[in-house]
């Protein structure tokens, strides 16, 4: 695991500035700690920071093709190496190391912007051909590493694996988009290909780009691979179980190769716990896992993770930290880089650098949920779906709109009676009602929210064309399977990912994460929705599945997720600096905002009229963005 960095000259026969280049790669030190080194030539600069996973004595990066032909700077693991490699071998391929590394630049030499076809992995990377004289940056199928990149207006593309790294360049332009403001006020992060930077970019998961000299235009994305939406037929009940572990058993095993200590988050949850007990079925060491625990019963799981310990005997390490560890709120700023309001960061950083005391690698149960229909939002919308599909939205957006702007939010209320949201979405097609659903502010909040000037500047811009992206994509679809496929182009590489890889990174950690083997998401996302959410049960297939390898307790008590006491937060010991920070300068001057708006939710927040903790974090988070300046 690693981070790369780079400038590829487009316009001009000039050679990059090197201490601008080592002045990007240094912002990135956490990623790879263990070595670091550049290669320039007459257009291009490539830069890399290394954190040695497999051939820790060989493997130098940036590397050269044994023709001299072609460089790569990579980040990720590629589990098909040495199968790929033999296949390259007996094509007449030489290799001078044993790492996955020049398993890439072979496939590159062979198979060209195909070679992503062939590697199965999580990876971000950048290949200069000399010959062709092009450079061909690519990034895997999930998303699982990241990748930025810009065109700056000289016609340099600069590229990092953290925005960091291409803020550092003295040319990049700080100018925010709009448009990013609102999605992010929305979903509490700014989805792919975007960033907060109007000129910046992610290059999306399942993407490449080819930049050829000469052509100081950025090139449009090529799609190599997504998820897979036509099947003959979905997968039936009949041998799932069987079938589903011995997929998720591969994809687990493959992921065991490194030459460092390695081990396993255990959550206490279904998915780190069904990851765990399979491992544990294929080494001979006891697994090394990790749990963390709070000092509140009501965000604790550790007595959970404590039965999958010990029924698989593992070494296992627990570390309670406070409910109240919100020390790192300064931090989190600095760690995303760019407005990021998923307030599990906390616990997620705090476990990171635990495991980082024990091993070097750790595998996570992430993306279960979102394959297999684990969250209770699932469920939520499948009722209200069953309510649209008995009338058509011809009647309902007449009968429930004027309800759902009428209906007050009854926070304090008992759940039946919160029914604000339920009545918006009511009113709304499919699509728009899950955006609506899963926005952390509503459409008519963030227009509460918005200065007049603002909504003037997003000219009639909402954050659901984000969805309405992938509307013809997934049309056919049904019910949850659309909305599992948006989650997984979206909160999943967006939130989760985005999460667990700069808070693992922050302490040089590697996470692998065998759900998203893309093997594994092409065959598991056509099991049937009725074998997923099934009697009012999420993951109803893989808990099926995992029977006779977890605790019944651990398989189907009510998922507790990774929280932190917001509401308390903002009440109790932080309630001077949520005020302080909402009210700052950055903030009231910053041209987004109705500073009464602001103060409303404050006020009712504190008086505890309404819960207004999501809001107020998202709220907090950008204004620490804010206050960080450039």
């Amino acid at each position: 695991m690693c981070g790369i960095a780079g400038i590829y000259q487009l316009a001009k026969t000039e050679q990059p500035d090197q201490q601008i280049l080592a002045t990007m790669n240094n912002s990135q030190l956490h990623r790879g700690p263990d070595a670091g080194d550049y290669f320039f030539a007459d257009t291009i600069g490539l830069a890399h920071r290394r954190l040695s996973i497999i051939d820790i004595a060989g493997s130098p990066q940036p590397m050269v093709s044994a023709n001299k032909q072609a460089w790569i700077v990579f980040n990720g693991e590629i589990y098909n190496f040495k199968q790929l490699r033999q296949s390259l071998i007996e094509k007449g391929y030489q290799f001078t190391t044993q790492g996955d590394t020049e398993t890439i630049l072979n496939a590159w030499l062979e198979w060209g912007e195909d070679c992503v076809h062939h590697l199965r992995g999580m990876f971000a990377f950048a290949i200069w051909d000399s010959k062709k004289q092009c450079l061909f940056v690519a990034r895997d199928r999930l998303g699982i590493k990241p990748l930025f990149y810009s065109l700056l207006p000289d016609g340099q593309f600069i590229f990092g694996s953290e925005l960091k790294v291409i803020r550092n360049h003295p040319d990049f332009d700080f100018s925010l988009r709009d448009s990013s403001v609102e999605d992010y006020f929305s979903f509490g992060y700014i989805p792919e290909p975007y960033t907060i930077y109007q000129h910046s970019y992610k290059l999306a998961p399942g993407y490449s780009l080819l930049l050829q000299y000469g052509n100081n235009t950025l090139p449009v994305p090529k799609q190599y691979w997504d998820i897979p939406t036509q099947w003959q037929q979905p997968l039936a009940t009949s041998e799932l179980q069987q079938h589903l572990i011995e997929h998720l058993r591969e994809a687990v095993d493959i992921r065991l190769v490194a030459e460092v200590p390695l081990g396993a988050f255990l959550s206490g949850g279904v998915d780190s716990s069904a990851v765990v007990a399979l491992m544990a079925g294929l080494q001979k060491d006891p697994v090394n896992t990790c749990s963390i625990g709070f000092d509140s019963k009501a965000f604790n799981e550790t007595e959970f993770a404590q039965q999958v310990a010990d029924r698989y005997k593992t070494n296992h390490q627990v570390n309670i930290v406070s409910q109240n560890d919100f020390e790192l709120l300064d931090k989190l700023a600095d760690l995303y880089d760019e407005p990021y309001a998923d307030s599990s960061a906390i616990p997620t950083y705090r476990v990171c650098e635990m495991a980082r005391k024990q091993v070097t690698v750790a595998l996570s149960g992430d993306g279960a949920d979102e394959l297999f229909a684990g969250y209770r939002r699932y469920k939520l919308h499948l009722n209200e779906q069953r309510l649209r599909n008995m009338l058509p939205l011809a009647i309902r957006k007449p009968l429930f709109g004027p309800l759902g702007a009428l209906y007050p939010k009854l926070d304090w209320a008992p759940r039946l009676f919160r029914a604000k949201t339920t009545l918006q979405s009511l009113a709304l097609d499919d699509i728009s009602a899950y955006h609506n659903s899963i926005s952390i502010l509503r459409t008519d909040q963030r227009k509460s929210l918005f200065s007049k000037a603002f909504q003037q500047r997003l000219n009639g811009y909402n954050s659901v064309a984000v969805f309405n992206r992938y509307r013809d994509k997934i049309e056919h679809l049904d019910p949850l399977k659309k909305v599992q496929y948006l989650d997984m182009k979206t909160y999943l590489v967006g939130d989760i990912l985005t999460k667990v890889d700069r808070a693992s990174m922050a302490h040089s950690l590697e996470v692998r994460v065998p759900f998203l083997d893309h093997k594994f998401v092409e065959w598991s996302f056509q099991v049937e929705s009725g074998a997923n959410l099934q009697q009012g049960i999420g993951k109803f297939s893989l808990k099926k599945a995992l029977e006779p390898y977890l605790p019944h307790d651990v398989l189907y008590r009510n998922k507790m997720g990774f929280a932190v006491p917001l509401a308390e937060w903002f009440r109790g010991p932080l309630k001077q600096r949520v005020f302080d920070k909402l009210l700052c300068d950055e903030m009231l001057n910053s041209g987004y905002f109705d500073a009464n708006e602001l103060k409303r939710l404050l006020d009712d927040h504190s008086k505890s009229l309404k819960d207004n903790s999501a809001a107020l974090w998202t709220l907090m988070m950008f204004a620490a963005f804010l206050q960080r300046g450039q």
